[in-house]
Order: C-alpha cells, then sequence, then structure tokens
C-alpha cells in the first residue's frame, strides 16, 4: 500500500480496501501500521471533510521509491535473460493487463 500511496498521492481507506482487495477493517490495520511507524499520515480531503485520506509522508515517499525501484530492477534482471521473442510475447500481454486494469 506504500508504493501504492507513493504513486497515486492520497487515498481514502475505501479506495486503498479497494485497491488491496481487503476489507476496511483489514486495510485500517495496514495504513494503522503505515502511520505508526511514520510512513503515511492521515488528513481530512478538502473536498469532504467527513472523510479522511491517507498519503505517504517524506519517508514514506523515499520508502516507496526504494521499493519499487529494486521491484523494477529484479524484473529487468528478469527479462534481460529472455530472448527479442519472449520479451515481445510480455510485452503484449503487458500492454493487455494494462488495459484491462485501466477499463
Amino acid at each position: 500500500m506504500l508504493v501504492h500511496l507513493h504513486k497515486r498521492g492520497p487515498q481514502t481507506l475505501t479506495a486503498l480496501s479497494e485497491r488491496g482487495g481487503v476489507s476496511p477493517a483489514s486495510m485500517s490495520q495496514t495504513v494503522n501500521r503505515l502511520t505508526s511507524a511514520g510512513y503515511a499520515v492521515r488528513s481530512r480531503d478538502p473536498d469532504d471533510r467527513r472523510k479522511v485520506l491517507f498519503s505517504a509522508t517524506d519517508e514514506g515517499d523515499r520508502l516507496g521509491y526504494t521499493t519499487q525501484a529494486q521491484r523494477s530492477a529484479w524484473l529487468d534482471e528478469q527479462l534481460d535473460v529472455l530472448d527479442a521473442e519472449d520479451r515481445a510475447v510480455i510485452a503484449r500481454a503487458a500492454a493487455l493487463f494494462a488495459a484491462i486494469a485501466d477499463s
């Protein structure tokens, strides 16, 4: 969730729960851990003061960036050992998954 907050910005508990595919109660535990560790903060939604938004702190952004960079480096290493044909298949599949995720 920290990488998601880093990439997407402030999110409600409901949005984070839907993204994580977990119940709001379960996500509440996750964001409580993130806020307790200093990686995320709660704030009121400026458009609807009844809602609470969760955002990554500067430290959370740094950790999110580092985590994302490590994942990308690992994936690059895995793709580098494949031949061009296999990389093309994966690129096509990734484009299809991205289209599905965006729908």
